[in-house]
């Protein structure tokens, strides 16, 4: 898989604006109930009931590591095993969670969920989840509601305190809002930690054009997958997004719950989909905003992404063509000015600073990606595209911002752990290209589907030399056992309207709700999204097969 082929996801699940005002950034795209149980109840520590439509095999969490050493690298096998549906897994003994005020606030409650690395070996060690809940402002509450971000890699906890950036305030009123950082990311404890500094590793000319331009890249991508190897090489086999699927059931079960709701966005909504495929008597209610074809190979879902970020590239131009006030405006012509910026930086890469890398092409492209989240940030990339052709002295600061952006670079210039762990967990679930040569067969396609930003979407070659096996691609069909609401936006370019229209076909009884609207998620963009999501949520209120708000 290639490394830009969802990091989209991550890039913009961070919510930017107060809730309605504000887009899914991270995107890129829960805490737990309070003392007292909502309307379902209490129940037994007991596994859930799976049904007959999930009794197929969930990959195991064990795979091979690589480990480098300062001498040699030092191979460890765990040997891959074949795991029975969840009906017929013996599930781990869960004990209520011990809730504590969160620091720093009064309403917040904190825990933490142990959970074994691999549920077929519990000794072979375990997770500590970071939990947050966020209890409904009203009495009685409908019951928890679990949230995710989005990534892979995202951490999520941070939903439970920022929930009114994300929700509605009925949803706020009527739902115990649970968030935790699944496995490998944010607080939980172990979690990736690969590198301190992103530039070295992903700022190499991506448009190479020589041997030895290749081969920098190659070695970049082998530089971090190395260090990621040697300082988090345990965890790397049991991170998947199936395991993680395992971790919210037990998260219900150490909550007492028959059944939970959810609300995923971006890669939220595959995590909720492997969710309610393994467990579906155990859903409510589950909303997908922004959900990506579960079934795409890998290949595929990467053409499907190149495609959707050329289409908005191409409606950006078009907002600035009808705008003389537009920067980039170019007598009506900004995308020949933007060719121009991409010969400029690829010729003779911008210097910002002598402490930050320079403006190659790939950390343009990059810019340049990160602005096709949002509409919003349209105005910011044309002022970068302005500056960095100017004459006689070109500026690539405001395409370095972007960059930064893209990668969540703190104003300190820290960055926590979303890109080690999308990587992570993105080349685990890969079932995708094995070898640098099968990936770079691929760039014609990409370039055919995607004239300007195919190339970077093609470009990639972490999970090709990643030190752990993937795992085998789930088969997603006859998701859930009733009604789910899959909210999909028409200028969405991670994950394309058809990509969400894919993921309610996927669902036994799916529910489209199209946003119209040039971002990355619907939820909270109009009156119309938001009411029949919120209706759904609380009183169960189904949506028609598909419907558009505009």
């Amino acid at each position: 898989m290639r490394t830009h082929v969802r990091l989209e996801v991550v890039a913009y699940e961070l919510m930017r604006r107060p809730f309605v005002v504000r887009s899914l950034t991270v995107v890129i795209a829960a805490a737990a109930i309070a003392s007292s149980c909502g309307s379902n109840g209490p129940v037994a520590d007991t596994s859930p009931d799976v049904t007959n439509s999930t009794t197929s095999s969930v990959a195991s969490d064990t795979a091979t590591v690589t480990s480098p050493t300062a001498a040699t690298a030092v191979t460890t096998v765990v040997e891959p095993t074949t795991v029975p549906a969840p009906s017929s897994v013996p599930q781990p003994i869960v004990e209520p969670l011990t809730w504590t005020a969160c620091p720093g606030s009064k309403k917040i409650k904190c825990a933490r969920l142990q959970v074994p690395y691999d549920y077929e070996d519990p000794e072979a060690g375990s997770f500590s989840l970071a939990v947050r809940m966020r209890p409904a402002d009203k009495s009685p509450a409908v019951g928890p509601l679990f949230v995710n971000r989005g990534g892979p890699g995202a951490e999520s906890a941070s939903m439970a305190s920022e929930a009114e950036f994300y929700f509605s305030k009925q949803l706020l009123d009527r739902f115990d809002i649970v968030a935790f950082d699944p496995r490998g990311t944010g607080d939980t404890e172990p979690h990736v930690d690969c590198v301190d500094e992103i530039d070295p590793y992903f700022t190499a000319d991506i448009t190479f054009d020589s041997p030895e331009e290749r081969q920098s890249l190659i070695d970049d991508a082998q530089a971090f997958n190395d260090l990621c190897a040697e300082k988090s090489g345990e965890i790397l086999p049991y991170i998947s997004t199936v395991a993680s699927a395992r971790d919210i059931d037990t998260l219900r079960r150490s909550l007492g719950y028959d059944t939970i709701s959810y609300f995923g966005f971006s890669y939220g909504s595959e995590l909720g989909a492997t969710w309610a495929k393994f467990f579906p008597t155990t859903v409510r209610a589950a909303v997908f905003d922004g959900a990506s074809d579960p079934n795409a190979s890998y290949l595929q879902a990467g053409l499907d992404q190149a495609a959707g970020f050329e289409r908005e590239l191409n409606s950006f131009f078009d907002d600035c063509a009808s705008r003389t006030t537009c920067p980039a405006h170019n007598n009506g012509n900004p995308a020949a000015l933007f060719d121009e910026m991409m010969r400029r930086v690829e010729r003779d890469p911008l210097f910002v600073n002598d402490k930050r890398t320079l403006v190659t092409s790939t950390v343009a492209y990059t810019a340049v990606v990160d602005a096709m989240y949002s509409s919003a940030l349209w105005p910011t990339l044309a002022e970068a595209i302005a500056d960095a052709t100017k004459k006689p002295i070109a500026d690539g600061t405001g395409l370095l911002a972007l960059y930064d952006d893209y990668y969540q670079r703190g104003p300190s210039g820290t960055y926590d752990n979303l890109l080690e762990a999308f990587i992570a967990i993105s080349c685990l679930d890969d079932n995708g290209d094995e070898t640098v040569d099968d990936i770079e067969v691929q760039i014609p396609k990409f370039e055919a589907i995607a004239p300007r930003l195919g190339r970077f979407f093609a470009i990639g070659y972490n999970c090709a030399l990643w030190p752990v096996k993937s795992k085998p691609k789930q088969q997603m069909t006859n998701i859930g056992s009733g009604p789910i609401v899959v909210v999909g936006t028409t200028g969405d370019a991670a994950t394309p309207l058809e990509s969400s229209r894919k993921m309610a076909a996927a669902l036994t009884d799916g529910r489209l709700i199209i946003a119209t609207e040039d971002q990355h998620t619907g939820y909270g963009t109009s009156d119309c999204v938001t009411n029949r999501v919120d209706s759904y949520l609380v009183d169960l209120e189904i949506p028609d097969k598909e419907s558009t708000c505009t």
